[in-house]
């Protein structure tokens, strides 16, 4: 009897000097960590999730792992995520679909978006306006003439109904009062196939992807959607150094948790990725891709992830965007 209460005494005393340790010490997972990323392999929503797990894996010694859930626009990997335990062990590292737009295109979801616990913005990757050879514009200026000379003439592809891509075109053709034909795809991959065959006209393509191709003259991009220009493509210009102010639209790729996931376990989580962000290897990897290192603390990203809701909700109402 002595001996068991002089156990429960000891793990009295370990628990309080636990506690007292500070939260770092409880936050640290003692089970494998999952980033869920709710999109296919080998894309850029991919490839950044695995460079920093590799990155962090020395603070998660139970182990880090990245698991692509994909389907439905994003939203089976965010259902995943949202019915996990909140304990700080599962993560969703998504793109701006099932974090800031697609409860904006869905009658109905299974997870509330509102409810998601930011940890970080891990990037932020710039959109651009990609042309295929056929179409004669040199310039911005000149594609914008081109458009209004030809109203509903020209076509633009996407990644699919309710995309980045498609909402970003969306967005251009309100602000320049231009009018052009939406086609569809499944993905970055054949859109580019068919921009580059000259089988459609305009890409909203993020940087990453289109870059390769500019650079070999298998296609134009003639602006980029940020507020500076892109290191990867130094000598294209912006849309707001061509008098398009509002035209800034970005593809983030964020790091959320569960709904009811504690502080510890988010702050903890920030720490680790946010430095992470900050190695200069991974900073030249994420330039590569043609993203912008994030690591913004959770209440910045949190904000900026309203943002962006708000933003793609008018573009959204404003085109009567619907899903097929």
């Amino acid at each position: 009897m002595n001996l068991s209460l002089s156990r429960r005494a000891a793990l009295a005393v370990a628990a309080t000097l636990a506690f007292g340790a500070g939260a770092p010490a409880l936050a640290q997972p003692a089970s494998t960590v999952k980033l869920i990323v709710p999109f296919p392999a080998g894309g850029t929503a991919d490839v950044l999730p695995r460079l920093l797990a590799e990155k962090v894996r020395p603070a998660y010694p139970a182990g880090i792992v990245v698991e692509n859930r994909a389907g439905a626009g994003g939203n089976i990997g965010a259902e995943f995520v949202t019915r996990a335990e909140p304990d700080g062990t599962t993560f969703l590292v998504s793109p701006p679909g099932p974090i800031a737009i697609n409860h904006h295109l869905y009658k109905s979801l299974s997870f509330d978006p509102t409810r998601w616990v930011p940890v970080t913005v891990i990037a932020t990757v710039p959109n651009v306006l990609a042309v295929s050879n056929k179409v004669p514009a040199k310039t911005l200026e000149e594609f914008i003439a081109y458009l209004k000379a030809n109203p509903g003439k020209v076509s633009y592809a996407s990644q699919g109904n309710g995309s980045t891509s498609h909402l970003t075109a969306a967005m251009f053709m309100q602000l320049t009062g231009t009018d052009m034909v939406h086609i569809p795809y499944k993905g970055t991959a054949p859109a580019l196939v068919d921009i580059v065959g000259g089988n459609v006209d305009v890409f909203f393509d993020n940087i990453s992807s289109s870059a390769q191709f500019h650079n070999g003259g298998k296609l134009k991009i003639l602006a980029v959607a940020d507020q500076k220009r892109s290191e990867l493509l130094p000598q294209v210009p912006t849309f707001v150094e061509s008098k398009l102010p509002a035209m800034v639209a970005v593809t983030f790729f964020t790091m959320v948790a569960p709904p009811g996931t504690p502080k510890a376990a988010v702050d903890y989580a920030h720490k680790q990725f946010a430095a992470a962000l900050q190695a200069p290897d991974v900073q030249q990897k994420f330039a590569a891709q043609g993203a912008t290192p994030g690591g913004w603390t959770p209440e910045r990203s949190g904000a900026f992830m309203r943002e962006e809701s708000a933003k793609w909700a008018r573009v959204i109402k404003s085109a009567n965007v619907t899903l097929e």
